[in-house]
């Protein structure tokens, strides 16, 4: 109980807070040179709390966190999680979560592998589940998928049959899962199905009574809520996110895994399994 009250100090969340407002600029600004004095602010990092929530826990997360064991994090999708459009590769997103996470639970061993293959569908991704995902024994994935099936045209399935696959894949593997939807983009703007993948991918968490990281939401919060200009957080290609991005999505999605993993056993629905 001790320990488990401790991590809740660590992790400041207000429940009843109407947003939740974090900074990014200094995360992005690390081991840099003082900006000038005439430089832009960096654009604040901001989120309604209902969209950065998840709302299941993430049951096996949590009881290696209050035992203190090591976790292990596989992040799996396509080039937004191989980190695309970021400066480096300890620009993506993988890597500031894993950084994120080091913040939120000082001292526990969290370690965060990237998966991320570009150009990918996700019966590519399932495909190579065995050796880059089930191999490396994970407790908690994060399956980033949609969007190159989207950008391609390519009919949805009614049924979700990849999907629903990965996941009972996962499931007898026993780790935590969480999915993301599509970045909100111009490319993806573009397409007429947009609304019904995202829409397709929300429904199968909820089916599967997983995690769901709603990407698509928290980026057009920032575009039409915010009014940030897409190039603060999208590059040129009209596509992949850049450091920004990156880093905010790292943010909200750190305290989204730190909020489910210490969430009152009591007020949590029961896992699927």
């Amino acid at each position: 109980m001790t320990n488990r009250l401790a991590f809740r100090r660590a992790v400041t969340l207000s429940a009843t807070a109407v947003t939740i407002t974090l900074l990014c600029g200094s995360a992005l600004a690390q081991n840099r040179a003082p900006a000038p004095a005439s430089a832009a602010p960096a654009p604040k990092c901001t989120i309604p709390p209902d969209i950065a929530r998840f709302e299941l826990p993430l049951t096996r997360f949590s009881i290696r966190l209050a035992a203190g064991l090591p976790i292990k994090i596989v992040a799996i999708g396509s080039s937004s999680t191989f980190g695309t459009g970021a400066s480096a590769p300890d620009k993506s997103y993988p890597s500031r979560l894993e950084a994120e996470l080091a913040h939120h639970f000082p001292g526990q061993p969290v370690s965060v592998v990237n998966r991320g293959v570009g150009g990918e569908e996700s019966t590519d991704m399932l495909a190579r589940f065995e050796t880059g995902v089930i191999a490396e024994h994970p407790h908690l994935v994060i399956w980033q998928v949609g969007t190159n099936a989207l950008l391609r045209d390519r009919p949805l399935d009614p049924r979700a049959v990849a999907l629903h696959r990965g996941i009972a894949r996962l499931q007898a593997n026993r780790s935590d899962i969480v999915l993301m939807d599509p970045q909100y983009a111009p490319n993806v703007l573009a397409k007429t199905n947009r609304d019904a993948t995202v829409a397709q991918i929300a429904q199968t968490a909820r089916e599967e009574g997983i995690g769901l990281l709603r990407r698509y939401e928290m980026m057009r919060h920032w575009h039409e809520v915010e009014h940030l200009p897409f190039e603060t957080f999208v590059t040129a290609d009209g596509l992949h996110m850049n450091d920004w991005g990156y880093a905010c999505l790292a943010k909200l999605l750190g305290i989204a895994i730190a909020e489910a993993a210490i969430r009152p056993r009591e007020t949590a629905a029961a896992p699927n399994r």
